[in-house]
């Protein structure tokens, strides 16, 4: 990532379990390529602790008709592994706090490699129907994405429990501190030190034009016109 102190920041609160957030993928890998603009990723633990979930039919039931609706909004792909495999599978557990530490993990080993692995495990999750969850589905994962697979898991290793709880905590406090409402909550900060909240809901499914728009908000300030929005108009639904 470039550091240079000209650079604006988009800073994407999510969770590696967060529907809404896999409807936000695209923006996200648009944004990436915007010139002026670098993205951080925070992974704000939605499913760890307590909140974590096994599947089961009421889980089906619940998050099927939001998963409808964030394919007909934004196309993104949504598997038969996942609906008649994953979301049938009883003794899957819905645990962020894994899938966390393997992104963490992705960018120790290689910058990009976060976002790179956020974007393949909500893959695995939402098309392959695969329990990212699991730390041998995390290392194949890695593994796909071209990480050596010792390093990986040494990596992955030093970073669960205490960093990841860190970095979660860290996470939770920005988005407090941001004033957003859940997952995902976008904030664009200038290299000025000025931070506004983006609200993605009128680009879900139009990456092209969220694309463009993101290059106006990073122009100089004398031309910039970022205004402050709150995050999507549905947050996240689970």
């Amino acid at each position: 990532m470039n550091d240079a102190p000209d650079t604006a920041t988009l800073h994407y609160i999510f969770d590696p379990m967060c529907g809404w957030c896999y409807a936000a993928a695209p923006l996200v890998d648009a944004a990436r390529s915007v010139p002026g603009l670098k993205v951080e990723f925070h992974g704000g633990g939605m499913m760890t602790g307590a909140n974590r979930r096994a599947i089961s039919p009421q889980w089906r039931e619940y998050v099927m008709p939001h998963d409808r609706r964030i394919a007909e909004l934004t196309g993104q792909p949504f598997g038969e592994a996942y609906f008649e495999g994953l979301l049938r599978d009883n003794g899957a557990v819905m645990d962020s706090e894994p899938p966390t530490t393997a992104i963490l993990a992705a960018e120790a080993l290689r910058p990009g490699g976060g976002l790179d692995m956020i974007h393949r495990l909500q893959r695995a999750h939402y098309v392959e129907g695969r329990r990212v969850a699991d730390t041998d589905v995390l290392g194949a994962v890695a593994v796909e994405l071209g990480f050596d697979a010792e390093a990986f898991a040494s990596t992955f290793a030093r970073l669960s429990g205490e960093a990841t709880s860190q970095h979660i905590a860290a996470s939770r406090q920005l988005l407090q501190r941001t004033g957003g409402q859940g997952f995902p909550t976008f904030v664009l900060m200038q290299p000025d030190g000025r931070a506004s909240r983006v609200d993605i809901g009128p680009w879900l499914g139009r990456a092209d034009e969220w694309k463009a728009q993101l290059a106006t908000f990073v122009a100089p300030p004398q031309s910039a016109a970022a205004t402050p929005a709150a995050c999507g108009p549905d947050g996240c639904a689970i």
